[in-house]
């Protein structure tokens, strides 16, 4: 196992209190975080999953989902493992919540393999819970920075403020799900607070480009007034979010059905009313390409991570509106 101080941590005697995420744990010697990755010896709080990689892939940026950030690029996509979150219904389980086999990949050999990956853009930290990778991200994501790579957080924004302050100023582009917008689930199904994870995605979007994915769970979080106040909400700050609706599958500690196409049509048009772009994840034959919110012009056309760009520049082609689009 590779020990590395953590950042974000007080001495109390010889117990540690943790404030990378809102969580907040204290922890006693020998003990770890909710995180599962954060663990005081002897006083001190080590990182265990410093340069530890579980999965390592070069994916389509479409995959993230990311779907106006380089539409149609590939970006090498890394995790390691633990999580600040317990959702019962957690896709990623076997990294988030159990110790999986990794290897050792120190920062400059990741973004040597980065910028050796053909068509790469970047470096994707997805997969577990990247904000509690806090201290390989940070180093990673400055060394890339600096070498013209992209860096991309795929996060559930579970992360305190100074920490994510500190880390923005390196990151191009997030995803942020937002799992809920009712304080009974996140507590409930998530043991997490929603008004940390709307801070994230507020401060976010003043800094980097972000797009929002919510698991839509049938009977939990499809309430049609949370949906609308989430909808409002994200449409205030800029109507051209987009928003990835996915669909829950059985998994984890979950075995409610999974959710109904219907109930995701529905909740897309109820966002469809506040924000531009709406898509639905994971539902093959859904129509996920991106037209102009002024003219309906196709903009992109999609099935699954085959991408066809339909457009030249920022424009579009046939009314000429500018399109919030990150293109080459």
């Amino acid at each position: 196992m590779t020990l590395k101080e953590a950042m974000f941590y007080t001495k109390e005697g010889q117990k540690t209190n943790c404030f990378l995420c809102p969580q907040n744990c204290s922890i006693p010697p020998g003990g770890k975080g909710i995180c599962g990755v954060r663990e005081n010896i002897d006083g001190t709080l080590y990182t265990l999953n410093y340069a530890r990689v579980s999965a390592f892939n070069l994916d389509p940026i479409e995959k993230k989902p990311l779907y106006h950030f380089f539409p149609g690029k590939w970006i090498v996509s890394v995790g390691s493992f633990g999580c600040n979150l317990k959702c019962s219904f957690c896709q990623n389980y076997s990294i988030a919540h159990q110790v999986p086999d990794t290897v050792l990949l120190p920062p400059e050999e990741l973004i040597d393999k980065a910028l050796s990956s053909r068509d790469n853009i970047g470096i994707a930290y997805t997969y577990n819970e990247p904000s509690i990778w806090y201290e390989y991200v940070l180093d990673t994501a400055r060394i890339a920075h600096q070498k013209g790579l992209r860096n991309v957080l795929v996060t559930n924004g579970y992360i305190s403020e100074e920490p994510l302050k500190r880390l923005l100023p390196f990151i191009d582009a997030m995803n942020i799900d937002v799992k809920a917008f009712g304080g009974d689930f996140y507590s409930r199904v998530c043991k997490g607070r929603l008004e940390s994870v709307v801070r994230t995605v507020e401060r976010a979007v003043r800094n980097c480009h972000v797009e929002i994915t919510t698991l839509v769970v049938e009977g939990l979080n499809d309430d049609s007034g949370e949906l609308e106040e989430m909808g409002r909400w994200l449409g205030g700050m800029n109507k051209n979010i987009p928003l990835h609706l996915s669909r829950y599958y059985p998994a984890y500690k979950m075995n409610r059905p999974a959710t109904s196409v219907q109930v995701l049509m529905e909740a897309k048009g109820l966002m469809k009313k506040y924000l531009n772009h709406v898509y639905i994840g994971n539902v093959p034959g859904v129509d996920n390409s991106t037209y102009c919110p002024h003219c309906g012009q196709k903009l992109i056309e999609r099935n699954m991570y085959r991408v066809t760009r339909l457009l030249a520049s920022d424009e579009c082609s046939r009314c000429g509106s500018k399109v919030d689009i990150i293109l080459d």
